[in-house]
Order: structure tokens, then sequence, then C-alpha cells
């Protein structure tokens, strides 16, 4: 913790500011980038994502009280990023945020970064009709296997809520599978 306390200082130090900086994109600019995009699903809105998230994370930084860990406050600020990025995206387009994930889904073959199945465009679909709640734990958990603990200091939940949510998403998924 204490190493991380002083990498803080680094980052928040000007003499050191630039080399802390390019270190905290090379640790954290894949998995930041890997959560954002299981949300917003699409490469180009992902990149733009991540670059709004990591000039938030360097704008407020200063306002970091340690309470949690930096890479899951900076996590929480990435998954709340890429739901204001859905939200807005919907917004604009007149239509809900699950219609427009759905649109997304369904346009997954034409994006060039996407290598996935005709399964793994199943299982998107059945992800896309879960509740957002479920969504992000289920992501957070199948892709990221982020543990439910850290889950828990990211979204302010209780591990007991999240394992319940993710049994439930899950549910709904195999259910999904099924029928189609």
């Amino acid at each position: 913790m204490q190493d991380e306390k002083d990498f803080i200082r680094e980052l928040l130090d000007t003499k050191t500011q630039n080399v802390a900086f390019q270190k905290l994109l090379r640790d954290y600019q894949r998995p930041l980038y890997n959560q954002i995009r299981n949300i917003v699903l699409n490469h180009d809105d992902a990149d733009d994502v991540l670059q709004n998230t990591f000039v938030k994370v360097f704008k407020h930084l200063k306002n970091f009280k340690g309470d949690s860990k930096l890479f899951s406050w900076m996590y929480r600020i990435a998954t709340n990023e890429a739901i204001t990025f859905i939200n807005q995206k919907s917004k604009r387009n007149g239509t809900t945020s699950e219609a427009m994930q759905t649109k997304i889904v369904e346009n997954l073959k034409a994006d060039d970064y996407f290598d996935g199945s005709e399964i793994h465009i199943k299982l998107q679909k059945a992800v896309v009709l879960l509740p957002e709640k479920q969504q992000l734990v289920f992501k957070m958990r199948y892709y990221e296997e982020i543990k439910y603990e850290d889950m828990s200091e990211i979204l302010g939940t209780s591990v007991g809520a999240l394992k319940a949510s993710y049994h439930h998403a899950v549910k709904k998924i195999e259910d999904y599978m099924k029928r189609n």
C-alpha cells in the first residue's frame, strides 16, 4: 500500500508526473480498455471512453482519498464513463440504452476489431438483455475474472449482492442460449 501512496505522490508532483503518468498508462490502459470495451462493445467508442477516463483520472487524482486501491478507483471511473457514454449515445439517437446496445451487438460482425464467433455474438445478445447491474457484474466476473471483493470496492455493493446478481445473470443467459 505504501508503494501505491508513493506512486500517487509521483503522479501529483509536477517534477515526476510525466514519467509516473506514462507508467500509469502502461500498467492500466489494457485492463481499463477491456472493461470499457465490454460495456460499449465498439473499439472506436472504447478508445474514446478510455481517453476520457484517463483525462478524468488525471484531473481528479488530487481528490483520491485512498479509501480503495487506485485501480479500483480508476475502474469505477472507467465503468461510469462507459455507462454515461452509452446513455448519451442512446439519447442522441432517440432510443433506449438497451436498444442501442442491441444495435451495437448486431453490428459486431462489421467491427474490424471483433474476432468472436457466432456463439460469442449470441452470448453478447443474451448479455444485452440483462438489467444494467447484472450486465456489469457478469462482464466483470466472466470476461475480466474480477474477484467479488474487488467488484464490491468498484461498484459499492456487497459481495453477497454481487454473487446473487451474477447467479441470476448466468441463469438468464443460459435460458436465452437454450431458447435461441
